[in-house]
């Protein structure tokens, strides 16, 4: 982590997580400083990744997914702090390192894609010496002629036409799904673990999209790779994700498999969020649901669960709007779904009552 960014406070127990999670966040706080006040981004926020295992974030703009995802790398600047919490890479904690030593794991054992592509790369630098510089930067043994064959063979891998000619090219000489493309080789470039994908789709038309999670899904596959995708579009979450972490005002209100999440959703955020989406079964002239208000202002946060105000469940009731909401977990043991809501067993029985779950 950067200088700025040392925790202090943690609560986490200091124990290693199990051999199957590459990545395990435990009670992650994010906070950035403003004249209007101190703005909770990231609220005591944890979860496991799994190797090889495909991870959707969704939630509304502003929900702190982006924040999430940067407060993992050691990547928030000022006015910004990570002020709690620990992060375990590969049985390790690494929240705790300094920047230098946190940019020996950056690219090698997490890596991030960006959402755009085109602010991204570099306009100066055609795309091989970019490919090639993220791989001298961890493999300085293999050489520029090493790293230039290697280059092409990942560009060659994400399906870039033509591949070692394109290396001399510039970010403005690829379309937008190309960039994309070559934005997936320079996170592949040394294997790492774990990869970060930030609405690594949203600028493409669906054609590229599809051919883009393809491509992700084969990286799986092939490199034994974990995707965290983070993501507001929950139809590409449905096709490529295995579980689903639901973030709302910074902190995580429902975490599940991706089956239980659009069958049996428990919170009632979650459950907004679904109805909301078009559906083509919809009658054409059937307004669009939607989830009334607003998100709550994170520098001004009330004491009670942060959705009562929108929720159709507990707003106006005395324990929501006095009371944040406890993790609850229902369901089976071998396929729990964990949710923050003091009505997530009653919803739950109402899910089984209905022959939902």
């Amino acid at each position: 982590m950067r200088a700025d960014s040392a925790l202090a406070g943690s609560t986490t127990d200091g124990q290693r997580p199990p051999d199957d999670v590459v990545l395990s966040v435990r009670n992650l706080k994010t906070q950035f400083r403003t004249k209007q006040g101190v703005v909770q981004a990231v609220r005591d926020v944890s979860f496991d990744v799994k190797r090889s295992e495909k991870v959707g974030i969704v939630g509304e703009s502003g929900c702190g997914k982006s924040a999430l995802a940067l407060s993992l790398l050691g990547l928030i600047e000022p006015p910004g702090c990570v002020t709690g919490g620990e992060v375990w890479l590969n049985g390790r904690v690494v929240s705790n390192l300094g920047e230098r030593a946190m940019s020996a794991v950056h690219g090698k054992e997490i890596s991030l894609i960006f959402q755009d592509s085109m602010t991204a790369l570099n306009p100066i630098k055609s795309i091989g010496d970019q490919i090639a510089e993220a791989i001298l930067r961890h493999q300085g043994n293999v050489g520029k002629r090493g790293a230039r064959k290697r280059a092409a063979e990942l560009l060659a891998e994400v399906e870039v036409p033509n591949a070692e000619r394109r290396l001399v090219d510039y970010p403005h000489e690829y379309s937008g799904g190309m960039r994309q493309r070559a934005m997936i080789a320079i996170a592949l470039a040394n294997e790492p673990d774990v990869v970060i994908a930030d609405e690594p789709t949203t600028a493409l038309d669906v054609t590229t999209q599809a051919q883009v999670l393809d491509l992700l899904d084969r990286i799986v596959t092939q490199h034994q790779t974990a995707i965290l995708l983070i993501t507001h579009n929950l139809g590409i979450v449905a096709e490529f994700c295995e579980r689903v972490v639901v973030m709302y005002a910074g902190r995580i209100v429902e975490r599940s498999t991706t089956m239980d999440t659009f069958h049996r959703a428990v919170h009632p955020y979650t459950e907004a969020l679904l109805k909301s989406v078009p559906r083509p079964d919809r009658l054409e002239r059937a307004p669009l649901a939607s989830i009334p208000g607003a998100p709550p202002d994170l520098a001004n946060l009330d004491q009670g669960c942060s959705f009562e105000p929108r929720c159709f469940v507990g707003r106006g009731r005395d324990v929501c709007r006095e009371r944040a909401p406890d993790p609850t977990t229902v369901g089976p043991p071998d396929q729990p779904i964990v949710s923050e809501c003091h009505f997530a067993h009653e919803r739950y029985e109402r899910l089984i009552a209905e022959g939902e779950a």
